[in-house]
């Protein structure tokens, strides 16, 4: 069976070609992580899975879960995953809307994980310098995590900024080892 991120990705682009055209990426984006949340019940796995559940009916029991969250074309999308026996890849729909979101509104978000707790004057100087090297808006969100003695680490993506003291302390084991 082909990986669900290979499946996901011609719904997601589809998805957003849709919700682009019509100017409503942010919408789309909550109402197709509202629908990973509802699939993502184990209960609701459970009938996914099961090919003897109607899917038309499948599809009606999770739009009327996601209520307001619908959109007539949200609705058809549904739909259109039910048939194809695709509603189990939703979250990975999602997530690659997202990212298809996020290179057309030339945005990326940032995780700072700090030792302890980061001032909004450090948060805005870490996120303009985001900015500066990678031609994107940044939202940067914080959190602590104590376990790291000191210094900090921000993820963006694929990059990884380890500034944190256990990783310097690791870093100097190795050399000194070697």
């Amino acid at each position: 069976m082909a990986e669900k991120s290979t499946i996901a990705r011609p719904y997601a682009v589809a998805a957003f070609e849709v919700a682009q055209a019509d100017g409503e990426l942010q919408a789309w984006s909550e109402m197709l992580h509202a629908l990973s949340q509802i699939v993502e019940v184990p209960d609701m796995q459970s009938l996914i899975g099961n090919t003897s559940v109607d899917k038309t009916k499948l599809a009606e029991v999770i739009m009327e879960i996601a209520g307001k969250a619908m959109t007539e074309k949200g609705r058809n999308f549904v739909r259109l995953l039910a048939d194809n026996r695709r509603l189990d890849v939703l979250p990975e729909i999602a997530e690659q809307f997202d990212h298809l979101k996020a290179d057309a509104e030339k945005t990326i978000e940032a995780e700072l994980i700090a030792a302890s707790p980061v001032d909004e004057k450090l948060k805005k100087l870490i996120a303009d310098k985001l900015k500066a090297r990678l031609g994107r808006e940044v939202k940067l969100e914080s959190r602590v995590d104590e376990s790291l003695l000191g210094g900090a680490i921000v993820k963006a993506d694929d990059l990884v900024i380890d500034g944190s003291v256990r990783a310097q302390l690791e870093k100097l084991s190795v050399e000194l080892a070697g």
